[in-house]
């Protein structure tokens, strides 16, 4: 079984990628750890919308003011979205099974961002999850929580160094 850890001291946010497209077989194997995640109850409320369409994500890269840029370079996105009636932990349970994909596609060698959705603001002035729901359409009663670039990393990032860990954010027993 392979060690986790070392996924966690080797992944990093990548905001450059390649030309080249990911393999339907590694898309469906981030899209299946996404619908593994746990989530509270197992009432599993994301719904996941995949774009590889090149025009719609440079549209896309639009969606948050600075920082989303990297989408209209990636090979794809999946947009995390979900519906508060089906549970009070949507903002918890998206976003684990984000970081589930986030981990996979990195355990199969490709970048990805977490780009945060949910309460932050689009090029253009309007609520990120607006302008991503006018691209894409989804219902109106269903929140927008992350969007996930994925791609073949075109500038590698140096692992995470141990030593810089804040051990002093750890508490023992009581604060």
């Amino acid at each position: 079984m392979p060690d986790m850890y070392e996924e966690f001291v080797n992944r990093r946010s990548v905001r450059v990628y390649t030309d080249e497209p990911i393999e339907d077989s590694d898309l469906k194997k981030i899209l299946s750890a996404g619908l593994m995640a746990p989530s509270g109850k197992s009432k599993f409320p994301w719904h996941f919308i995949v774009v590889k369409d090149r025009a719609m994500l440079e549209k896309l890269s639009a969606c948050r003011v600075g920082v989303a840029r990297m989408l209209a370079k990636a090979a794809c996105a999946i947009v995390v979205i979900g519906d508060p009636a089906d549970t009070d932990t949507l903002v918890e349970d998206c976003t684990i099974a984000a970081a589930y994909m986030h981990l996979e596609a990195s355990s199969l060698g490709l970048g990805s961002c977490y780009i945060q959705g949910r309460n932050r603001e689009a090029e253009n002035g309007q609520t990120t999850e607006e302008y991503i729901r006018g691209l894409l359409g989804f219902p109106e009663e269903y929140r927008l929580q992350a969007v996930l670039s994925l791609g073949h990393i075109g500038k590698a990032m140096k692992p995470h160094k141990e030593e810089k860990l804040f051990w002093n954010k750890v508490h023992e027993e009581t604060f």
